[in-house]
C-alpha cells in the first residue's frame, strides 16, 4: 500500500489510523507499535523494535565475560591511543 493518507492529531495526541491500513497490517486495539523519529520525519511500524532485546543480550554476555563499563571504556581509550599513534 503505497497511497499517501492524512491523519489528523486529537485531544492528548491521539492519532486514528485510517481502516485501511489497520486491515491491509492485521493492527488491533491494543497493539503496540514501534514510532522512530527521523529528524521530523516519522515511522510508524506495526513491529516490535528489537534494539532493547539485542541490547539486553548483549550486556549480560558481556557481564557473564566478566566485562564491565570500566574495562570497556579503557579498551577503547586503548584502541583510540594505537589510532592517534
Amino acid at each position: 500500500m503505497s497511497d499517501i493518507m492524512t491523519v489528523q492529531v486529537a485531544q492528548r495526541g491521539l492519532v486514528t489510523l485510517p481502516k485501511a491500513l489497520r486491515e491491509t497490517y492485521r493492527i488491533q486495539e491494543g497493539d503496540t507499535l514501534t514510532l522512530l523519529d527521523l529528524g521530523g520525519v516519522f515511522v510508524l511500524s506495526p513491529r516490535r523494535s528489537e534494539i532493547d532485546g539485542l541490547a539486553d543480550k548483549i550486556s549480560t554476555a558481556l557481564v557473564e565475560q566478566g566485562e564491565s563499563l570500566e574495562s570497556m571504556l579503557q579498551a577503547l581509550r586503548e584502541a583510540r591511543e594505537g589510532y592517534a599513534a
